[in-house]
Formats: C-alpha cells, structure tokens, sequence
C-alpha cells in the first residue's frame, strides 16, 4: 500500500510539473495569482543558470571542466588554440559564455513563441503558464549543445551581443530604480502628512544623508585608487564628469517649477540615482585596461599595455567587489521585474506591465473557495506581456555573462583575454543616459503640461 501511494505521489507531482502554474504553488503559500507564479517560475530558471555559471568559475569546479573532452587539446591548451593561453585559465570564461548562451537562447525561443498572446485562452498561454518539466528538459538541451559550440569565432561574437544586451539591461535597471525612488519618497511623504510627521521627514534626511555621505566617500575612493597625479585623465574626466552630473541632478530635483509640478519630488530620489551612478562610474574604471590606472584590473599587463593571462597558465579569479555588487543588483532587479507592477502608470506602460481590467476588477477571484490557492487572472487580458517579459530575462542573461566575466574579451586569435574600453564607455554611457532619463522625469509635467504624470 505505501509503495502504491509512493507512485500515486510521484505520479501527481509530474502531472503539475506538466501542468499549469498554479498546480506548482504549494499548499502553505498564500493565494496568489497566476501569472505571478508564472513569472517566479521563469526567474528560477534564470537563478538555477546564473547559479550553474557561478560553480563553473569556482577554481575547484574549473580543474574538473579541465577534464571533458573537447574543452581542451591534450591538457595544455584551451581546443584549436596553440601557444600563449593556458587552459585552465580560460576555462571559466568558456563555461559561463556557453551557460548564459543555453538561457539567453532559451528564453529568446519563447519571446518568439509568445509573440501577440493577449489572453490565457490563447493556446500558446497554456505553454506559458505549464509544462515547466518539458522546459527544464529543452533548458538543459540546449545547454549541453552550448557545451560543444565550436570555438572558432563564438566567443568574440557572443562578447558584442553580450555588450548591447548589457546596456539594455542595465537602462531596465535604472528604470526600475528611478520608479522605486519616487514610490518610496511618495509613500513616506504621505505617511508624514496623515501620521508623525516628525518621524517621517527625520526618516527622510537620515537616508538622504546617508546616500550623499556613501556617495561622497565613493567619489574620494574613486580619486584615490584610479587616478594618479602625473596620469590617468581618462579616469579624472570620467569621475568628474559624473560629479558634475549628479550634482546637477541634484540641484534640478529641488527647482520651485519642478517641486510645484511634482510636489514629491526631492532630494531622497536624486540621492538614489547619486549613489548608483558613482557604482555604475566605479564599474566601469574596474575595466579601465591600463594596470597603472586601475589596481583591481584582474589581469596582468604586459609591457605593450596589452592585458594578458597571468604567467604559468594559473587559474584566474574572475571575482571582485563589483561583480558581487552587480550580481546582488541584478538578483533584485529581476525579482522586482518577476513580481511587481509599478504605481506610475507611465513606467507600467514603459515596461509593459500595465495591469488588464480582468485583474482590476477580478482581482479576488482566488479567495472564493478555500482551497483555492493559485488563480487565473488573464482570462480576459494578460497582466503583463509575455515577449517582453522574456526578452527581459534574455537580457537579464547577457547581463549576468558580462558580470562573471568581469566584461573581458578574447582577441581575435583566442591567445589573450582583455579589458576592453568597450565595456567602460558602455557602462558609462549607461550611467548618462540614466541621468537624463531622470532628469526627464523631472521635467516632463513643464514641458509637457497637457499630459496627466500623476
């Protein structure tokens, strides 16, 4: 009899792996709609890929990869390649390109498949929200495919597309921030007008003062450690200019015109943006390729100012400070495109997330009955648009390979990997067009009177 209901078990947890998503919220969850669950469903499967490139670049896991056939010729050298590039130093490199290329892939694939569903009753719906066992089998497909990609010239290729992709993200993210800066400055400025005012505003300052001071402290560090007094004035324009921007910035969240168009508008969102810019500045002279200038660069220079593979063919630590800085932005910035949809309808609409009348009004549905947990609130309209949410973790998925990697690159011959001044003016082209993207924000209601921004 136990061996019976053994098999009746395993039996129904297949069927809800083939099944839809509700089927996949456990019985201790609260009520929750489905295409939340769709969503978090997919971020695991982003998760569950980031974590696998993660262990491929530990140095441990690194001399085990050393070891599959087709990975590296005779031991010595990395598959085609003869000469100055050992091994197992490029090995992590290799891993995490082919990695993020199965889950960029993946969820490319259905961007394509998702292309115009407009409701749950779409049969391409019923693909979206279920057979998460099938979608496992196609991930782990393409990514043992990925693993016997010729070398040849797909890393370099897959280097560029990681370069736009990245920049793309990277837009996502500051959308994502410049929302959650006026949501959390609206919420506590409206506290303070129906509660302990006191408290309130105190709260406001203690975090604005804290993000100027942390920002402050970074813009020291930066002078500090990347430049030099006799050199370096790439990195002092670079720094400076962000300066120079942010307090810019600054200044115009605080004008009379822009404080009556938008009363909660302020300092606290100006402080926000302020201290990712001075990350997004500290990244990209992480790459700056000239070891002289730039004391974290992971790889050794030699002499011609080419940076190269350490000497000896030892494992190189692709780790450092922001990579795991990026890497925890990236994690919440994805949860945050995975469960919520903004309180601007303008960003809702940007990013297309607007939520649909049947949710509006339907929104509980699921309370009816009490075993109920999960239920479908698209049956009249989608919540969210199934392509863009892909095409998001697809960049997502570039965004995270650039990350590992630290933004090196192969040469054209394969033999030296490098810092290229490509990945520090994408970042910092990023950081400016995150600025203006704010400053915008800020002055759409003048400029733009007949439009509603409420």
């Amino acid at each position: 009899m136990g061996a019976c209901l053994g098999v009746c078990s395993l039996l129904s947890c297949v069927s809800c792996l083939c099944g839809s998503a509700p089927c996949l919220l456990c019985g201790c969850c609260p009520s929750t709609k489905n295409s939340t669950i769709t969503r978090l469903s997919f971020t695991f499967f982003l998760f569950l890929g980031t974590l696998v490139s993660i262990i491929m670049i530990i140095p441990g896991v690194e001399a085990e990869l050393y070891k599959i056939p087709g990975f590296c010729d005779e031991g010595n050298t990395v598959l085609g390649v003869h000469g100055k590039v050992a091994c197992k130093s490029f090995l992590g490199h290799k891993s995490v390109y082919r990695m993020c290329f199965a889950t960029a892939a993946f969820f490319f694939l259905f961007a394509l498949i998702m292309i115009c569903v407009r409701s749950s009753k779409d049969p391409r719906a019923s693909i979206q929200n279920g057979f998460w066992f099938f979608k496992f089998l196609i991930l782990i497909g393409i990514t043992v495919g990925a693993f016997y990609i010729p070398d040849g010239p797909f890393t370099s290729v897959w280097f560029y597309f990681g370069v736009v992709g990245s920049f793309l993200f990277i837009l996502i993210q500051l959308i994502l921030l410049i929302d959650f800066a006026h949501s959390w400055s609206q919420i506590w400025l409206h506290n303070a007008d129906n509660g302990n005012s006191k408290c309130w505003y105190a709260a406001l300052f203690i975090f604005t003062f804290l993000f100027y001071a942390v920002s402050i402290a970074a813009v020291v560090l930066l002078y500090v450690y990347y430049t030099k007094a006799d050199g370096c004035t790439e990195n002092k324009a670079l720094i400076s200019l962000n300066l120079i921007f942010c307090v810019i910035v600054s200044v115009v969240s605080i004008l009379p015109k822009v404080q009556d168009a938008q009363p909660h508008s302020g300092l606290l969102q100006a402080s926000i943006i302020t201290l990712y810019t001075m990350f997004i500045t500290w990244s990209a002279l992480a790459n700056v390729p000239n070891k002289y200038c730039n004391p974290t660069l992971l790889i050794r220079m030699e002499g011609n100012g080419t940076s190269t593979l350490p000497a000896g063919g030892q494992q190189t630590q692709w780790w450092d400070a922001p990579s795991i800085v990026g890497l925890v932005i990236f994690i919440l910035c994805t949860f945050f495109i995975s469960i919520r949809s903004s309180d601007h309808v303008e960003v809702n609409r940007m990013m297309l997330t607007e939520e649909s009348p049947a949710m509006m009004e339907g929104g509980n549905a699921g309370f009816e009955g009490e075993a109920r947990r999960a239920y479908d609130n698209e049956e009249d309209g989608v919540t969210y648009n199934y392509t863009f949410f892909h095409i998001c973790l697809f960049l997502a998925s570039l965004y995270i390979m650039m990350t590992l990697t630290n933004w090196y690159r192969p040469e054209a011959n394969n033999q030296v990997l490098t810092s290229p001044w490509t990945a520090v003016w994408v970042k910092i082209s990023s950081s400016w067009a995150g600025l203006l993207l704010y400053v915008w924000t800020l002055v759409a209601p003048i400029v733009l009177p007949d439009r509603d921004f409420s």
